[in-house]
């Protein structure tokens, strides 16, 4: 029995209930059938650069809260590991350091090579069928796209999968020369259920409405929605005097004035590519009525970044305040389901099914 319908035709479809975004309950069953199968976003990969780094972290705090453990081995080949020791459960690494050979927990004592295979344990000499498999650290699956790095609990599909579509658009761009800065990244508070986040992403349909300074910097009778499996593209075509992509001869969109690709990968990556670089937009649950953005800027080699030109705080603090009114809207007992824009809407539709499908999977 179907939890929710999201209609394959946009145009008979309704979207998705409120209760999915009021609810807590919808919220604890998201974690086990969406957050659990999705690539996570965990920095970037100049952090680990030096052999024996250990960098401990936790996936996704108040949802899946795994403690993990980024490691650099002597080869200079870096994994993902569980930071949980194999005996009773201490975390193995506390804090970040460097020039390590080995994981120790400082428990008992128990040691782990670099890679999270078991290296040796005091006093188990007489311990019958031991070591076993389940005595290594689990390796998690560690993915870099150039400067980041992303892993997955368990994935719905590989990386590569996810993003291939991103790459066939962009890979005339310099990427590989992408470099992180922190002075034009930081984190918003929204007080807004993830999913209300996302959906505001996924159209351009109030960017009229909204943001006044982005309508002028675009086209917006110009604007393109694309999808694919585990994401979707929108194109935002630059106005005059605006800057744009020189895209390459045979390129899809050869002679188009590109302001930027907007990149959705499910459920809460946000690639925006400009001329300038790259803004990389995560959307992080803290529970069914708080997310965190945090905002993540990359510069291609050569180019500098405007912050007063390009406006993306006020575009954010916009987006925030309407994301919060419709959370607001949410709580109302007059509101339930709403219809689809065929035109504008594509990409919400399709981020609503994908949901759908995934959640009515786990009643199967």
């Amino acid at each position: 029995m179907e939890i929710f319908h999201i209609d394959e035709d946009i145009r008979k479809s309704d979207t998705l209930p409120s209760s999915f975004y009021r609810e807590r309950e919808w919220f604890e069953r998201s974690i086990s059938e969406i957050w659990e199968k999705c690539w996570i976003f965990i920095g970037n990969n100049t952090d680990q650069a030096p052999v024996g780094t250990l960098t401990p972290m936790v996936l996704l705090p108040d949802v899946l809260n795994e403690p993990v453990v980024l490691s650099t081995d002597s080869d200079g080949e870096v994994y993902c590991l569980s930071n949980v020791c194999t005996h009773r459960g201490k975390l193995v690494v506390s804090s970040s350091c460097s020039g390590q050979r080995i994981l120790r927990c400082g428990y008992h004592g128990r040691c782990f090579r670099l890679n999270g295979t078991f290296k040796s344990m005091p006093e188990f000499d007489q311990t019958e069928n031991f070591p076993t498999e389940r005595d290594h650290l689990k390796q998690l699956p560690l993915a870099t796209f150039f400067p980041l790095y992303f892993t997955s609990i368990n994935p719905l599909a590989s990386f590569a999968t996810f993003i291939q579509p991103m790459l066939d658009r962009v890979s005339f761009l310099p990427l590989h020369t992408l470099t992180f800065n922190p002075d034009a990244s930081k984190d918003f508070d929204v007080r807004a259920h993830w999913a209300l986040y996302v959906d505001n992403y996924l159209e351009g349909f109030h960017i009229p409405f909204v943001h006044p300074a982005l309508n002028q910097a675009i086209e917006f009778e110009k604007y393109e929605y694309h999808l694919f499996e585990w994401g979707n593209l929108q194109i935002g075509v630059a106005a005059d005097d605006e800057p744009y992509f020189n895209t390459p001869k045979g390129h899809v969109d050869e002679g188009k004035k590109i302001y930027a690709y907007y990149f959705w990968i499910f459920p809460n990556l946000m690639f925006n590519f400009y001329p300038w670089g790259l803004s990389l937009n995560v959307v992080e649950p803290k529970g069914h009525k708080m997310t965190v953005v945090k905002f993540r800027s990359y510069y291609f080699e050569g180019t500098s970044f405007d912050r007063e030109k390009n406006q993306l705080d006020v575009t954010e603090l916009e987006d925030e305040e309407v994301v919060e009114s419709v959370q607001m809207g949410m709580q109302g007992r007059y509101y339930n389901r709403g219809r689809y824009s065929v035109n504008m809407e594509i990409n919400v539709h399709h981020f609503h099914r994908i949901i759908s499908n995934l959640l009515n999977k786990q009643k199967d």
